[in-house]
């Protein structure tokens, strides 16, 4: 890092609640994302809580170089970890140099990403398989349509879905390049990449070999994926509403999700429909509530 420019980039300087800055230089040559495009310098300040704005972006020079400053709040900051989102943000706050840091939370905060904890992992893996889930069921209404370009794109994005679970069951945190990390490990998914990509079947032969092999990773990697949702179900004897699931910030990622994901569950035996008794009210509706099945 340059400390002509970064210097400039101080606790006393930014304000806002910073808890510290990182400097991330890009290689010359690298291909950057439209978000840090035509910068090869980067400063990231992170900041307390979530910034309600948004990612703020300042542009600015010192001589003769051009930095990108970002401003970003910890708590967005773990969510796109979770998420998948603004991969290339996480990537340059997980390899950049800590300018400043008050009291130590961005060394902190980032060893507690690179480690990779369990819980991290549990609550990532359902996020992806949720995600896997949604894109996969696109991809078969677009088949029945005979919709075969849209349902190509929505197979590789099944697939991809499908290679950062593989990647987090190894323990490994997926990062921007997935099938690079995905291909030394000789997997199933990155076997079905060829398969979609690099073979001389028709398209939707290819989309329907795929879509074949992706119901069944549904089926048998289901009740693993989803384990922060069955835990939950299993936690008290009384079902759970949408509205109450929906609510919990366990699941918050994944809140527009959590209606297929619990029919899923019901239709595979590993959740059930429970309803109250109208005691003596016939006709009138009754709400569905959902339970583990093992209950």
């Amino acid at each position: 890092m340059e400390p002509s420019i970064f210097s400039l980039v101080d606790e006393d300087s930014v304000g806002r609640q910073a808890l510290g800055a990182i400097g991330y230089r890009h290689d010359k040559g690298e291909y950057r994302s439209s978000l840090v495009y035509d910068f090869e310098l980067v400063v990231i300040t992170v900041c307390e809580g979530r910034n309600e704005a948004g990612i703020e972006i300042e542009h600015c020079t010192n001589g003769d170089a051009q930095y990108q400053l970002l401003y970003i709040g910890n708590n967005d900051l773990k969510r796109w970890v979770m998420t998948g989102e603004n991969r290339e943000i996480v990537q340059c706050f997980l390899h950049g140099e800590i300018i400043w840091d008050v009291e130590g939370e961005l060394a902190r905060l980032r060893k507690e990403i690179i480690d990779f904890g369990e819980d991290m992992k549990e609550q990532r893996k359902f996020i992806e398989f949720a995600k896997f889930l949604k894109v996969y069921i696109e991809a078969k209404r677009y088949t029945q349509d005979l919709d075969f370009l849209d349902a190509y794109y929505h197979v590789l994005q099944a697939l991809k879905h499908y290679a950062r679970i593989e990647l987090i069951e190894q323990g490994m945190p997926p990062e921007n390049s997935v099938w690079e990390q995905v291909r030394p490990l000789n997997s199933v998914v990155y076997k079905l990449f060829d398969e979609l990509t690099d073979n001389k079947e028709t398209l939707e032969q290819r989309i329907q070999l795929v879509l074949l092999a992706c119901e069944f990773t549904i089926i048998s990697k289901m009740a693993d994926c989803c384990a922060v949702l069955l835990r939950i179900l299993s936690s008290r004897k009384e079902g759970w509403s949408i509205q109450e699931l929906r609510q919990l910030p366990e699941l918050v990622h994944v809140r527009e999700e959590v209606p297929m994901i619990l029919r899923k569950l019901v239709h595979h035996s590993l959740a059930k429909e429970v309803t109250r008794d109208p005691k003596g009210c016939g006709g009138e509706d009754r709400e569905i509530k959902y339970l583990a099945s093992k209950l």
